[in-house]
């Protein structure tokens, strides 16, 4: 399908998007639940799902010996630092403002990959990415242009973007040698160890103080499989057809389902600057992936 890469990317930022607000309502409905314990959950779920069905289909791919430094860099940084931050900012702002944050992401990647890969920046890229960028801090905003949130959070979130850049730049060594769901599932059952202890020595005291009712459960099996598996899977799939810059810049969609989702259950609010600022982000969206047009009419096109 020729649209296919593209589809999969919005299905990954409606996930992620998702993402934010499932997680917001953990800890609205778990007074003692921590960003370690529910991200171990997510990692726990994604893992018993994905390594067996792997291994009996066969599709499971050995991580090769001179790439394990890669697959451990990759899973320190997302699951693993790039969750801790994410998952800590959102306890503090709310899910929408967390995924403004987050589509941040895409300012950064063009400039990571033309510096270490040389990959040459289209000015449609940049100025999709700025547009986007404006529709979203249009949605940040109240109704009366002003701005609050906790610092604290916020800071913890652009972390969370930095490493999302390293995530993407390391991606792609590995990119042309596995396939995506490989990458997945090697990247959360690392993400596992290196969750596990953490959990035990850091919050293991909260464990007993937890509900584990189904609703508990549906919210963590919601993060594992769709938002741990589904969306990397997606996103991956996305990414190794279209690039990392091109790929990256669904990161920017992500707070428009945030927010759908988030009015729709009553978690917020909508104003009439939200809803500007997701049109104009889609406008973004939209212009930085428009194709490039040849100058010269008798060049070949690239093939696809």
């Amino acid at each position: 399908m020729k649209y296919l890469p593209q589809i999969l990317l919005l299905f990954s930022s409606a996930l992620w998007g998702a993402s934010f607000i499932f997680t917001k309502a953990l800890f609205i409905n778990e007074s003692a639940i921590s960003p370690t314990i529910i991200l171990t959950g997510r990692m726990l779920v994604a893992t018993i799902v994905t390594m067996p069905l792997l291994i009996a289909t066969g599709r499971l791919q050995p991580i090769r010996k001179g790439h394990w430094r890669f697959f451990l860099m990759l899973a320190f940084a997302e699951p693993f630092l790039y969750s801790i931050c994410e998952t800590g900012g959102v306890q503090l702002v709310s899910g929408s403002l967390a995924s403004i944050i987050v589509a941040t992401i895409p300012l950064f990647i063009p400039f990571a990959m033309s510096l270490i890969y040389k990959e040459k920046l289209r000015m449609k890229t940049i100025l999709g990415i700025v547009l986007s960028l404006f529709g979203i801090a249009l949605m940040s905003l109240n109704n009366d242009l002003t701005f609050t949130a906790s610092p604290k959070g916020i800071i913890l979130l652009g972390c969370a973007v930095l490493i999302a850049v390293f995530y993407t730049v390391t991606l792609v060594k590995i990119l042309d040698h596995y396939s995506p769901i490989t990458i997945t599932a090697w990247q959360n059952l690392i993400g596992l160890v290196y969750f596990m202890p953490l959990m035990f020595v850091v919050d293991g005291d909260k464990l007993p103080m937890l509900s584990y009712d189904l609703r508990m459960w549906l919210d963590i099996a919601f993060l594992g499989i769709m938002c741990s598996t589904v969306a990397y899977m997606c996103f991956n799939y996305g990414m190794r057809k279209l690039g990392a810059t091109a790929g990256s810049v669904y990161n920017n969609i992500i707070p428009v389902f945030s927010l759908i989702l988030a009015v729709s259950i009553g978690q917020e609010s909508l104003s009439w600057l939200k809803v500007a600022g997701m049109l104009v982000a889609f406008a973004g969206l939209t212009l930085a992936q428009r194709p490039q047009r040849n100058v010269d009419k008798n060049e070949k096109k690239p093939q696809a």
